[in-house]
């Protein structure tokens, strides 16, 4: 039994990262980050476009979950959970 902490940056981090690559054109990441404004954003640029929007908000979310998860711990904390910094 793993005693994970779900506010631990790391797997904030990680959970971000990933549903930035993959799911990135609908905010998601924005969302579990708790930057709900950034992540509707995102979301109706995608659904009020049709969806020709998404390939840049997809493209967006590609290159942020690259950057948290190339980030260190100490690095994604202290930018994303501290400071609250929105885009990249």
């Amino acid at each position: 039994m793993s005693n994970v902490n779900p506010s631990d940056p790391s797997s904030k981090k990680i959970a971000a990262g990933i549903c930035a690559i993959l799911l990135g054109a609908l905010g998601i990441h924005k969302f579990i980050l708790g930057y709900t404004t950034e992540g509707l954003i995102m979301l109706l640029v995608t659904i009020l476009t049709c969806g020709f929007g998404g390939a840049v908000m997809g493209i967006v979310g590609l290159v942020e979950g690259i950057i948290y998860l190339t980030k260190t711990d100490e690095e994604f904390l202290n930018t994303y959970i501290v400071e609250k910094k929105g885009w990249f």
